[in-house]
């Protein structure tokens, strides 16, 4: 095996040969959140589960409660002892933590969000070790573990790593989550580790940061750059970490869309006015032409949307056997329609003014090829 194939947690098939027994009993971190609480749904309604129990520090709002149905709720905090105790006498035998935050919490810092992240995982872990019922881990990451530079390939595989010093801290508690779930796996090789390195993620219930940055009427850009940007629609997401959960293999998986939309493509879509500002000037301008919105992007989700990230998911569709529904641009899409989005610019008006500017350039072009008319010996005179 490879280092680069460890690194990932790249597994032979004979070791992929437990992904087959459906969980029993499955306990969910992060369900007051998006993924964490529908996934929960989802799971509930699986009858081959006999039992899911939801874990957040934070109750779940009573419509998500709802949703839920037979699904029991402890509010716990994972990086308490408690958790333990749960799972221990639970005998839960599959542990899906999905509750890794990608900006501090409201009234906290990015301390409390590193404490969140980071430490709660290692304590999450360390119990999942402990506990001989175990048998399976699923994490939900981020592709912000490649980071976002002018070095970066057109697709990333599962077996890169960042080109460039990551400076957000997302993608750095990411990287170090990731790093525990890798050990988990090292000192249990009973327990298959899954983790999903998820795209940015885009659709008409959820808020992330691509959605809230095409919520401005008046859309920054880095002039002379167009950011490639895959997603993945969030009900895609809820589908692959279902897949993992019930019955995926071990190892890394990259989850993205096929397809890219250009940030340009994506202002112009949303009905946005792109500004385009030299880089030294991104964030400042973003301020004056977004208001407090720009204030609420981290370093990292600022470089994606000056460079984007594309992803390979080979593994994910001839592995773990999942291929999303939407594409980047359905995705996309969806989520404009989803939110009933007023356009700014009407698209109409634009595809009007380039089929205008088109004509225009080709009837000059006609003329410019067009050869010149003699001139008459008598009207040379």
């Amino acid at each position: 095996m490879s280092e680069d194939h460890e690194r990932v947690g790249v597994r032979s098939v004979s070791d992929d040969s437990r992904a087959s027994a459906a969980p029993r009993v499955v306990l969910v971190t992060g369900a007051s959140r998006f993924l964490g609480g529908y996934l929960t749904a989802r799971l509930a309604q699986n009858p081959s589960v006999e039992r899911v129990i939801a874990v957040d520090a934070v109750a779940p709002t009573k419509d998500m409660i709802r949703r839920m149905g037979r699904a029991e709720f402890v509010r716990a905090d994972i990086r308490n002892p408690l958790i333990g105790k749960v799972i221990r006498s639970s005998e839960v035998d599959t542990v899906v933590h999905a509750s890794l935050i990608s900006r501090p919490p409201g009234g906290g810092g990015r301390t409390v969000m590193k404490d969140l992240n980071v430490l709660g995982a290692m304590q999450l872990f360390a119990v999942c070790q402990k506990s001989p019922s175990v048998r399976r881990v699923v994490l939900r990451s981020s592709t912000a573990v490649y980071g976002c530079s002018a070095k970066d390939p057109a697709q990333f595989t599962e077996e890169m790593g960042s080109k460039s010093r990551l400076r957000g801290g997302f993608a750095r508690d990411a990287v170090e989550t990731e790093g525990y779930a890798r050990g988990l796996g090292r000192r249990r090789p009973d327990v298959d580790v899954t983790i999903l390195r998820n795209a940015p993620m885009i659709g008409p219930r959820l808020n992330g940061a691509v959605s809230r940055y095409l919520t401005s009427p008046l859309t920054p850009s880095v002039l002379g750059r167009d950011a490639r940007m895959q997603l993945l629609h969030e009900e895609d997401a809820l589908a692959a970490l279902e897949r993992a959960t019930v019955a995926g293999p071990a190892g890394t998986f990259n989850v993205a869309a096929d397809g890219i939309v250009m940030l340009s493509q994506a202002i112009r879509r949303a009905g946005r006015i792109e500004v385009p500002v030299p880089p030294a000037l991104f964030r400042t301008t973003g301020k004056a032409v977004m208001g407090s919105l720009m204030r609420g992007f981290s370093e990292e989700q600022l470089d994606y949307f000056n460079f984007g990230c594309g992803v390979d998911t080979t593994r994910m569709k001839t592995v773990l056997g999942f291929t999303p529904r939407w594409t980047t641009m359905q995705a996309f899409d969806d989520f404009v329609r989803g939110v009933a989005l007023t356009p700014v610019v009407r698209r109409e008006w634009i595809d009007a003014a380039e089929a205008r500017l088109l004509a225009l350039l080709g009837a000059d072009a006609a003329r410019a090829a067009r050869p010149a008319p003699m001139r008459s010996v008598a009207a040379g005179r």
